[in-house]
């Protein structure tokens, strides 16, 4: 009961102030530190309280920190309470964009924007075959290859592009992973461009 009512709550001043007390949490909040509520019908809603930290209230096992200063689409860092069930998703690597292109052709993957889409579907079915969604997400990491046709400078922009589409203000989606992007040599195959490994916390 308490989760679905959570969900439908409209972001009012008056149902902040019940919903914390009735989370037992108002005894946190000062007259000088705001209390924030974000969420959409379609993910979990979610509280940020003091000190930047957000508590996934829908799930009560995710404690985000938000960048300081910052709306930048991750987590400074996620805190998962004792007793949570955490799970070690493996890298995934990208479907072929044209498999009628030649074999490992840029047509036949596509830019690192293309091929990051493809490996955030994949992850997404993964997730559902699991049980489990992008919003129980805690960390991230990222492997960039450099792309030749842009001076073989890793395409971070790209990544961005196709990264926002799953995370943050603009996907409607506000449970952040705490992320690290790092670029590498290669991957398993000539012109794979991603390569995406993530933890989550089932509920």
């Amino acid at each position: 009961m308490v989760k679905q009512s959570l969900q439908y709550m409209r972001h009012s001043a008056g149902t902040k102030a019940l919903l914390l007390a009735g989370l037992g949490l108002a005894a946190m909040a000062s007259a000088s530190q705001e209390i924030q509520l974000r969420g959409t019908l379609a993910g979990p809603l979610v509280v940020t309280s003091i000190g930047g930290a957000s508590l996934d209230v829908a799930a009560e096992i995710r404690i985000q920190h938000d960048l300081i200063g910052s709306d930048f689409p991750i987590a400074r860092a996620v805190e998962i309470p004792a007793g949570s069930s955490l799970v070690w998703h493996s890298g995934l690597t990208p479907r072929p964009l044209d498999p009628n292109a030649p074999r490992f052709s840029r047509e036949y993957w596509g830019d690192t924007r293309a091929q990051t889409i493809s490996v955030m579907d994949r992850m997404v079915e993964s997730l559902e075959d699991l049980g489990l969604s992008l919003d129980d997400i805690v960390k991230m990491t990222v492997f960039l290859v450099p792309d030749p046709e842009i001076g073989n400078r890793m395409d971070f922009a790209g990544f961005m592009e196709a990264y926002r589409q799953y995370f943050g203000a603009d996907a409607g989606r506000m449970n952040l992973p705490a992320r690290s992007t790092v670029g590498v040599a290669d991957l398993v195959a000539p012109g794979m461009l991603v390569e995406i490994e993530a933890n989550f916390v089932r509920r």
